[in-house]
């Protein structure tokens, strides 16, 4: 077995110490392939996990949902999200299961507290219980229950790879990434459906793909820049208040689109120059994501210099006591 190997990216501070660090590998490409950054083993297969999320909304966006259901910008973009479960979030799910005639008890997601802690408080404060709309992938789901109602497919197993629903969504994102859908890892994610593994470097070209839209069928490439608009023009639904995507596509100001995903991934599109990144904490740690994520891009010219202040609470996280005192700092290294 090949071990993906990053290098010392992420510091851990506490007073004046490094207390631990966090090895991190990316890679950055243009849409022809050629590297323009590179940190650890880049050909070693990493599950995208949910930076693989706007490239499953696009399967459902090519077979025609977004017309046939007159989906909006908004909810397209809580298709391709990992949501904070805030009420716009979840008022945008079902808004989606409402227009498709679905239940909501046909999310097979699995219900979590929401993310967002106001969302959580407020519904235990009401003694309403979460459900699976609150998972964070809700949207995602309720956009592949479209699919399957739009190809006729079988919606109570769409969580199979063997669904119609789910092929198309294989054979887009292996065409995104230059891959063979019959022979890449799959494994299960967290929500339940098929997750597939692509080495970074495939998966800084497939972004790269939306940043230009070019290297793609016609219809995927229509797609795609149907996800990326909604995506750019609402990037709280993309995950939520204050969050890393939503932050930095706000940082973007329209020339980035981006996704994070679980296990320390992080993937973007940089529009203007047709390039893009993706980036892995190799022990997984999601706290070492948003340092990581944000000091490649503006090592890379993609952030406009004073677009940082803005993003340092997320670049340079404080670490507090559980007094609330702080403590030390997370911070990308030198």
């Amino acid at each position: 077995m090949t071990l993906l190997r990053g290098e010392p990216f992420v510091a851990v501070t506490r007073g004046d110490v490094v207390e631990s660090v966090h090895d991190v590998a990316a890679c950055a490409t243009d849409v022809h392939g050629k590297i323009l950054f590179a940190l650890g083993t880049i050909d070693v297969p990493v599950y995208l996990r949910s930076s693989a999320k706007p490239f499953i909304a696009a399967a459902a966006i090519r077979e025609g949902v977004a017309e046939r259901f007159h989906l909006e910008p908004k909810e397209i973009a809580v298709m391709a999200a990992s949501h904070d479960g805030e009420p716009y979030h979840v008022d945008a799910v079902r808004s989606i299961l409402a227009k498709i005639g679905i239940d909501e008890s046909s999310l097979l997601c699995g219900p979590h507290a929401p993310y967002n802690p106001d969302a959580a408080r407020a519904l235990e404060d009401a003694h309403v219980p979460f459900t699976a709309v609150h998972n964070n992938c809700s949207g995602k789901h309720a956009g592949i229950l479209a699919l399957c109602k739009t190809l006729g497919a079988d919606p109570a197993t769409y969580l199979e790879a063997s669904n119609p629903a789910q092929r198309k969504i294989l054979a887009l994102c292996a065409r995104a990434s230059d891959e063979d859908p019959a022979t890449w890892p799959l494994g299960v994610d967290g929500c339940g459906i098929p997750v597939y593994a692509t080495p970074l470097r495939k998966a800084a070209l497939a972004f790269a793909r939306l940043a230009t839209l070019e290297g793609l069928e016609p219809e995927d490439a229509s797609a795609l820049e149907m996800v990326r608009r909604a995506m750019i023009a609402y990037p709280e639904y993309v995950s939520g208040t204050g969050d890393l995507d939503a932050e930095v596509m706000h940082a973007g100001a329209g020339d980035i689109a981006c996704k994070s995903g679980a296990e320390g991934v992080f993937a973007a599109a940089w529009l203007s120059r047709g390039a893009g990144l993706a980036v892995k904490v190799v022990d997984g740690a999601s706290r070492a994501r948003p340092p990581a994520s944000i000091a490649i891009l503006a090592r890379l010219g993609a952030l406009d210099p004073r677009a940082a202040p803005k993003l340092a609470a997320l670049e340079r996280p404080v670490v507090y006591n559980r007094a609330g005192r702080a403590v030390g700092a997370i911070r990308p290294l030198p």
